[in-house]
């Protein structure tokens, strides 16, 4: 059975970075090596938080980041996704941000996915976390997907 992924909003960001200094170009070709390589390995999911994340950037590059989206799954929040990363922010795992990384992985989590594809190593990809985030999801009935 094919893993699901979701993607995160800097996974489209880095793929079309508009930067130049060396850790972003070298990002952009690990992502993009990524998704030419692997990404039709998986079931692509993402969310629609991740395109309203998108649409705040410049036109053309924002129609490039979103079309990287096309076909893939995208998920709508819900109030009880909303209920979960509120949970995630009060426990201070997740930044005071109700749209932000808390949303995503509370939208992550609620679906099932088995792992986030991101660079966001602050916040999601941040080893110091996995371990309560893992508690978290466990008292709340939630897998934790691979971060």
């Amino acid at each position: 059975m094919q893993k699901r992924i979701y993607i995160e909003t800097t996974i489209p960001s880095s793929y079309y970075t508009l930067r130049t200094d060396d850790l972003s170009l070298a990002r952009q070709k690990l992502t993009r090596q990524w998704w030419d390589e692997y990404a039709n390995l998986f079931i692509l999911t993402s969310s629609t938080a991740v395109i309203y994340e998108l649409e705040e950037g410049s036109r053309q590059v924002t129609l490039d980041r979103l079309a990287l989206l096309d076909g893939i799954e995208i998920f709508d929040p819900t109030v009880e996704i909303g209920h979960i990363a509120q949970v995630y922010m009060e426990k201070l795992i997740m930044p005071q941000d109700p749209r932000g990384d808390a949303l995503h992985l509370a939208i992550a989590s609620f679906h099932q996915v088995d792992a986030i594809l991101t660079w966001n190593c602050m916040h999601l990809a941040n080893p110091n976390k996995f371990n309560f985030i893992a508690r978290i999801n466990r008292e709340l009935g939630l897998t934790t997907p691979e971060l």
